[in-house]
């Protein structure tokens, strides 16, 4: 396998980078260690008579740090993978845990304050609120996380000065482009500083040169803070350009998993870690996701 030297340079967004983020509140994980661990989880669930398989039986590692993209077709499990990971659903069977919470075993209020505290999502439909500004929007998250009011005005601002909208605080939803919008539920998604980063087709809204600005953002916290991040993607293109690692999945099953090599044309070099085995199976490599 090829090798390169890592690259120092820092893609800032707005002028503002991922290395000012330390007066955000939490912790980050130790890169390295296991962050994530599915054994032969599964997702099934009825439509009439016919039994969907939408995830089935997959087992994986994720290390702390790792930039992973999740890439297969339409109906191929990588969305309800996210949500299993995420917390937002519950396995049918099988075992998923995260920074060893076993996420089957928790109860509602639970799984509440593990998506508050340890996971941010940002999806391609940002899921804004429409009546409330940017700065409602940002802040809800250290509401719900009972945050001081008195702190909780500066984080807001310091949150939308890293993603460049500092300036449009006092807007709403509506008054902004799909960027600037996306921007705002990146913001949202980190006010709490969480260590895992789940993004599901964060660009998929987006024109190429926005969802460009949006993806270098991620990878920068990715880079700068240790976060895990794990990206939902139909795009290969995308996925070989900023992730260190390519999990493909068909029909609820995982049928591939590359990773560690220098991807031509790439600026952000793979991670070769020879202890960690490479899944079996399925012919993807080489095809179009």
């Amino acid at each position: 396998m090829a090798t390169c030297r890592q690259r120092t340079r820092c893609a800032c967004f707005g002028g503002i980078s991922a290395s000012r983020m330390t007066s955000v509140p939490g912790n980050s994980p130790e890169n390295g260690k296991i962050a994530i661990h599915t054994e032969a989880l599964c997702r099934h669930y009825r439509m009439g008579e016919t039994l969907i398989r939408a995830v089935d039986g997959i087992s994986l590692q994720v290390r702390g740090g790792e930039f992973v993209a999740l890439l297969g077709s339409s109906g191929s499990g990588k969305s309800s993978m996210l949500n299993l990971i995420a917390g937002l659903d519950r396995p049918t069977s099988g075992t998923v845990l995260v920074q060893e919470r076993d996420l089957a075993r928790l109860s509602r209020e639970e799984l509440a304050k593990y998506r508050l505290h340890v996971v941010g999502m940002v999806f391609q439909s940002f899921n804004l609120i429409a009546s409330m500004t940017l700065a409602e929007n940002v802040e809800l998250p250290l509401r719900f996380a009972e945050v001081e009011r008195s702190k909780r005005e500066n984080l807001v601002r310091e949150a939308l000065e890293r993603v460049g909208l500092r300036a449009r605080m006092n807007h709403r939803p509506s008054e902004l482009s799909g960027g600037e919008q996306q921007r705002a539920a990146l913001a949202r998604a980190l006010i709490n500083r969480p260590q895992l980063l789940l993004a599901d087709e964060p660009t998929g809204n987006l024109d190429s040169h926005t969802g460009t600005e949006i993806m270098d953002l991620v990878r920068e916290f990715n880079r700068q803070l240790g976060m895990t991040v794990v990206m939902v993607t139909h795009e290969r293109a995308l996925a070989e350009r900023y992730a260190q690692r390519m999990i493909f999945l068909a029909d609820g099953k995982l049928v591939d998993d590359v990773r560690g090599y220098e991807r031509p044309g790439s600026d952000r070099p793979g991670v070769d870690r020879p202890d960690m085995p490479v899944a079996s199976g399925g012919g993807l490599k080489g095809e179009s996701a």
